[in-house]
């Protein structure tokens, strides 16, 4: 079952659905939309290989920006973070999206899930167009539709990614 505006006002407000700061222009009809934070990682051309296994650092693959708005360039991917902190509670779900005036012009989001029991920022990534396009940051940008479970999970999130703030990069098991 999908939740309603309604719905998501009553887990609002009884502070089992956390979202901070909740702008009055979030809670949509049946969802909640999020804006863009201030800071992107551009993924750099390299031939350096990422292992996933030993010495990964951040900084040889990504290029961290500041700032209120970022051009992204034609077909290139970028991390993003949503301003809004959310605590999702254990018997919800939540699947991301881009809003669909971001869609309309050729950027695209991988299908990105929120599980039950989650907290922080969320990073996610975005693909560009085939023409630059220029985004801002406190746009609403990004849709979450939040399904109820059919029952409570035993095992809520409690992954590396808990209580991420900003832009996260991955965070890989290192083997030494």
């Amino acid at each position: 079952m999908i939740l309603s505006d309604f719905d998501l006002n009553n887990y609002i407000r009884k502070k089992r659905l956390v979202i901070k700061p909740l702008r009055p222009d979030v809670i949509r009809e049946n969802g909640i939309d999020l804006h863009l934070g201030r800071r992107i990682a551009r993924l750099k051309q390299t031939e350096k290989v990422m292992d996933t296994r030993k010495n990964f650092q951040p900084e040889d693959f990504y290029k961290t920006e500041y700032g209120k708005e970022f051009t992204l360039k034609p077909h290139e991917k970028v991390l993003v973070y949503t301003l809004e902190y959310m605590e999702v509670p254990v018997d919800l779900v939540g699947f991301v999206e881009l809003r669909s005036t971001f869609a309309r012009c050729g950027l695209s989001l991988p299908p990105t899930i929120v599980d039950g029991g989650f907290k922080g920022n969320l990073t996610l990534e975005i693909a560009g167009s085939s023409f630059p396009i220029k985004l801002y940051a406190e746009d609403r940008f990004a849709h979450v539709v939040f399904a109820k479970l059919t029952s409570p999970l035993e095992k809520p999130y409690s992954g590396k990614y808990q209580n991420q703030r900003g832009v996260t990069f991955p965070k890989f098991d290192l083997q030494k």
